[in-house]
């Protein structure tokens, strides 16, 4: 599985633009958000499907959740949201 490329990263841009606004989250790199100084998520990309690696918890190891759908990708801010990243 690969990090998600340039024209991924664009099929996924309101899920992007959502995250942006996610006080707490800074993107460094295109798709690359930390928190604080650590990193917390980033995209992969297999054949049709976006994945994204989150570490909800700074102590936490990345877990790779499926974003390719609408839905997918409102759990995935939902969760952030969760996890106290504001």
């Amino acid at each position: 599985m690969q990090h998600a490329g340039p024209k991924t990263l664009a099929s996924i841009e309101p899920l992007l633009e959502r995250l942006r606004a996610v006080d707490g989250l800074v993107e460094k790199r295109p798709g690359v958000f930390y928190r604080r100084s650590k990193a917390c998520l980033h995209f992969h990309e297999e054949g049709s499907d976006v994945y994204a690696d989150v570490r909800l918890d700074p102590g936490d190891d990345f877990v790779r959740c499926r974003v390719t759908t609408r839905s997918e990708q409102r759990g995935l801010v939902r969760d952030l949201l969760d996890a106290g990243t504001t």
